[in-house]
């Protein structure tokens, strides 16, 4: 295993750099997932049959506060990873902690949006529209949660192992992910809540 100490640590063995453009290809997978999703929702956004449109539901206080959550959460895990690669063990973890909290209160209020739909009649089973919008926010709130768990056992990883080109490997990749999901939010935040507004 040929090792490149002028690399940061979670590029430094040529298997970490495959695994990473790896990751880059999955991610390639779920841009398609989504962009999808996207066009089913996008197809569909304006048959709501007799059920609520986005302007009658979408209530834009708790999606900004979703958002802010979001943004912050991408920030501090950048912040995590920059304090790894200077070797800092404590701030990277405290980082990446509130990181994880963020995500959580994120999470929070998405299932307390949700549950104000249906309070509201707004179901899967109402209309198109609102079948292709539970599932477009259904799946990005999903992988937020894969998100919080992966970035759990991360952090314990971390904690009983330090930095090592392994953990270095798998942090960096979980900051992948967790930046694709923040993008991914904006572009719902845009043309799914703002449009809906509209």
């Amino acid at each position: 295993m040929k090792i490149n100490d002028s690399l940061p640590l979670e590029y430094r063995t040529e298997e970490n750099s495959n695994k990473i453009f790896g990751f880059w290809l999955f991610l390639g997978a779920e841009i398609v997932l989504f962009s999808t999703l996207f066009a089913v929702y996008f197809t569909l956004w304006n048959r709501t049959g007799n059920g609520p449109t986005g302007k009658d539901i979408f209530e834009i206080g708790g999606v900004i506060w979703e958002t802010l959550l979001l943004l912050t959460s991408s920030f501090t895990c950048g912040l995590g990873i920059h304090a790894m690669r200077l070797n800092l063990k404590k701030p990277m973890m405290v980082f990446f902690g509130i990181t994880l909290l963020l995500g959580l209160g994120f999470l929070g209020i998405e299932i307390t949006e949700f549950v104000n739909y249906v309070h509201e009649g707004a179901t899967l089973q109402t209309s198109a529209f609102l079948s292709t919008l539970f599932v477009l926010l259904g799946t990005h709130g999903l992988h937020v949660s894969m998100g919080i768990l992966w970035g759990a056992a991360i952090l314990l990883q971390v904690k009983r192992q330090g930095f090592t080109n392994e953990t270095a490997n798998k942090s960096f990749i979980f900051s992948l992910y967790w930046h694709f999901l923040d993008v991914v939010w904006i572009f719902i935040f845009s043309f799914v809540y703002l449009k809906g507004l509209m």
